[in-house]
């Protein structure tokens, strides 16, 4: 029962940190689960179903706010959902080692460059500002086939790097790409969760009570992201990968 109560509280933090930096959770609620001495293999996939109350109601929130931008969704899900679907068969194969380092890399890269070469200039940014650079839509594909990869491989819905990539390689505003990143994860949560659940590989109780701690957090942090002035989120935003890609590392 203790762990169930550690796997809430776990639940409270993934989920404001979710909703408030547009990702899901799972990359962080794995290694933190494992702490509370969740087995290994539930504490990989647990998180995922979990994740998806509190992605669809974070995601209406910056839906009221005119933040997503559909053609970049359902691109990305088209995408990203048989690749995620081709991850989660692979993982019966695949050591998750080498993708835990190369993941921890890039999220710790992503976190420097926003700090080192922030995006937003000014308090705030046109939540309807369209940015298409060119060949965007390859870009985009590119993004969601690697990261829906890695989604399935790693049991999570991938917004640890769908958030930061919509940002960088799609130049969009950082509200627009957090807003993105969580509905498009809360699609790519779904086939993931089939899969694993087919395999018997999750956990229900223990997705449960995080889902239970997530869902309220999560709603608390999209709102105070969309209040939030963006150079400031930036920063925040910064900071929070830098740790986030530290942690994988350090915990390998």
């Amino acid at each position: 029962m203790l762990q169930h109560f550690g796997a809430f509280l776990v639940g409270i933090i993934v989920g404001f940190l979710g909703g408030l930096f547009g990702k899901g959770g799972s990359a962080i609620a794995t290694p933190m689960l494992s702490l509370i001495g969740i087995p290994g293999f539930v504490a990989v996939t647990a998180p995922l179903p979990a994740t998806i109350p509190g992605l669809v109601i974070a995601s209406a929130e910056y839906w009221k706010s005119d933040l997503l931008d559909w053609q970049i969704i359902w691109w990305s899900v088209a995408a990203g959902a048989p690749a995620t679907i081709i991850g989660s068969f692979l993982t019966v194969y695949t050591g998750a080692t080498p993708l835990l380092i190369i993941t921890g890399l890039m999220v710790l890269g992503f976190g420097v460059t926003f700090l080192v070469s922030p995006k937003e200039k000014s308090s705030a940014h046109p939540a309807d500002a369209t940015v298409r650079p060119s060949h965007w839509r390859s870009r985009l594909l590119l993004v969601a086939i690697g990261v829906g990869l890695v989604s399935g491989l790693l049991a999570n819905s991938g917004g640890f790097l769908l958030a930061p990539s919509y940002a960088r390689f799609l130049q969009q505003p950082l509200k627009k790409a957090f807003a993105c990143s969580l509905a498009a994860s809360a699609f790519l949560a779904l086939p993931g969760t089939i899969v694993h659940a087919y395999l018997g590989h999750i956990d229900w109780t223990v997705t449960l009570f995080l889902a239970l701690g997530s869902v309220p957090l999560s709603y608390l942090g999209a709102k105070l992201a969309i209040r939030s002035k963006a150079n400031k989120l930036e920063r925040w935003y910064g900071v929070a990968l830098t740790i986030l890609g530290a942690f994988f590392l350090f915990h390998m």
